[in-house]
């Protein structure tokens, strides 16, 4: 599992949606379902640069350290997310909050995230493929008729789903996205 708070995750690229239903539900639920999908061409995750570090363990009631190899600088890739799946909310006039669940794949230049343990005689821990499940909110701010910049944090979580020899993934980081749309 492992702290990745030193990580730090940066892409770019488009998202298509299109709204599926009419406004259901009361109150502050009201909205309508959206599907959407997102292409990011460019994905970056940039970790502590490789270094060894020592780790604590215990053992039959003995603690030790011993120096583990940690980081890996950065790992480039692209990012498909083609299952968004979205309530948005009902807008006010300037407004339209909305929830989102989605779920991608990932696949990087090297294997991530770098592995803290690489058990000597194996191919070397991760996978440069991983999963992306993840859910966000988020909202359209519209600057004109029909366009909006676009807000979102999301907690995202990555894993290899044990296409590697480990799979140490990147527990619930937070990402943050912003965006300009054009509504059609």
């Amino acid at each position: 599992m492992g702290d990745r708070s030193d990580f730090s995750f940066t892409n770019a690229g488009v998202r298509v949606g299109k709204v599926l239903t009419n406004q259901y539900l009361p109150g502050f639920l009201r909205g309508q379902f959206e599907y959407a999908a997102d292409f990011m061409p460019y994905w970056q995750s940039f970790t502590p640069a490789p270094s060894v570090r020592a780790t604590t363990y215990t053992f039959d009631g003995q603690t030790g350290s011993v120096p583990l190899p940690y980081g890996g600088g950065t790992f480039t890739g692209l990012s498909i997310t083609p299952i968004i799946l979205r309530w948005d909310l009902k807008p006010t006039k300037r407004i339209a909050p909305y929830l989102q669940g989605a779920g991608g794949l990932i696949w990087t230049n090297h294997k991530y995230p770098p592995d803290v343990l690489v058990p000597e005689g194996t191919s070397g821990g991760t996978s440069v493929w991983n999963f992306t499940p993840q859910f966000g909110v988020g909202l359209h701010y519209f600057v004109r008729d029909r366009q909006a910049i676009d807000l979102q944090a999301s907690a995202v979580h990555i894993s290899s789903a044990s296409l590697g020899d480990r799979n140490p993934g990147v527990n619930a980081s937070v990402q943050f996205q912003i965006g300009y749309s054009w509504w059609k």
